[in-house]
């Protein structure tokens, strides 16, 4: 149940991301924000691996992993883009919750492109947060 732990934890920091980000993105360009964000997690994440002495390299780092790995990092960056430009321009409890539609998106692109199963209990919920963002926005 560890992963449980952390996806609960990524969920709570999720959203005080949004709270913090749509405070810092006052009078500043979202773009600028965006780098700045990624330079403290930069720090961040440098700082817990060094803490965890996890600085060693795999002896070999296949291409398709690194290839992935560096689309991820594309994607998250375009992710962050849009979404301080978005906290730029509307509200936290607006933007919020159509950044949450990310999670109907991976269940789709799991089934579609990983092959994951599509079960009863992931339609109804795409569905339960579908109309809940549409509830929100509309």
């Amino acid at each position: 149940m560890n992963w449980l732990v952390f996806a609960t934890g990524s969920a709570f920091f999720a959203g005080l991301t949004a709270i913090l980000g749509k405070l810092g993105v006052e009078g500043i360009n979202s773009n600028l924000a965006t780098f700045i964000r990624t330079i403290v997690i930069l720090f961040v994440t440098a700082g817990i691996i060094s803490a965890r002495n996890e600085w060693q390299l795999p002896q070999h780092i296949a291409a398709k992993p690194l290839t992935f790995l560096i689309l991820s990092g594309v994607a998250t960056g375009l992710s962050w883009l849009c979404y301080y430009r978005a906290l730029q321009m509307a509200p936290a409890s607006w933007v919020a919750p159509i950044d949450k539609l990310s999670v109907v998106i991976a269940i789709i692109l799991g089934v579609v492109l990983l092959g994951e199963p599509l079960s009863m209990k992931l339609i109804m919920g795409s569905l339960l947060i579908l109309s809940g963002v549409l509830i929100l926005i509309l």
